[in-house]
């Protein structure tokens, strides 16, 4: 899938292993520098995480990557699974029914970022659609800052996203969050607009 001098393909783990600064930069640039008092340090702990995320075998990766392999953009998951904390932390805040529905066979969106400077090009919505092709999941999951409004909610939104959880704050964070899900319908499942998950194209290569 291409967007002019764009193309998303899909990363294995052990590509994302290797161009793990590539990736925390790019998280940096798009969410840290914004959103952190001290960008620096917070890049820092999430590559301590990062690695953990790498190192599984189930692990889902979409990259944006320019003509030259220079890294734009970036996006994974994880099934979830009890004793994860992500997992944990969202089960516990919601009744027991609805977290059963919603993460019993949940996919975890971990991260979706794209350089400032590469934004409001759809490439955000590419790497999402890609993401979530065919995979077996019944439901995807996600946390995403409150503000209803921003460019990234609306995208979320617009894919079908609606809220579980509004104005929660994770453990060790007074920052409000909203936490998302999406039903998914099997392999190459419809958006809301209509259009296959992956506007039609063909599967991203992996590398």
């Amino acid at each position: 899938m291409t967007d002019g001098d764009v193309s998303v393909v899909r990363w294995s783990p052990s590509r994302m292993r290797t161009r793990l600064d590539e990736v925390i930069a790019v998280y940096k640039a798009a969410f840290l520098d914004h959103h952190e008092a001290d960008p620096v340090r917070a890049a820092r702990d999430r590559t301590l995480h990062a690695r953990r995320h790498f190192d599984r075998r189930d692990l889902l990766a979409v990259a944006a990557v320019t003509s030259d392999d220079t890294l734009v953009g970036i996006t994974y998951a994880l099934p979830g699974q009890p004793g994860q904390w992500w997992h944990d932390v969202v089960a516990d805040a919601l009744a027991a029914a609805t977290a059963a529905h919603w993460l019993d066979d949940c996919l975890e969106i971990v991260e979706l970022h794209v350089l400032p400077s590469y934004q409001g090009r759809r490439i955000g919505r590419q790497l999402l659609r890609e993401l979530l092709r065919d995979v077996p999941q019944r439901t995807a999951a996600l946390s995403a800052l409150e503000p209803a409004g921003s460019r990234a909610r609306r995208l979320y939104a617009s894919e079908g996203f609606v809220p579980l959880l509004s104005d929660f704050q994770f453990p060790g964070t007074l920052t409000p969050y909203a936490v998302l899900g999406k039903e998914l319908r099997g392999p190459s499942a419809a958006s809301p607009d209509g259009e296959l998950a992956g506007d039609a194209d063909q599967p991203a290569p992996v590398r």
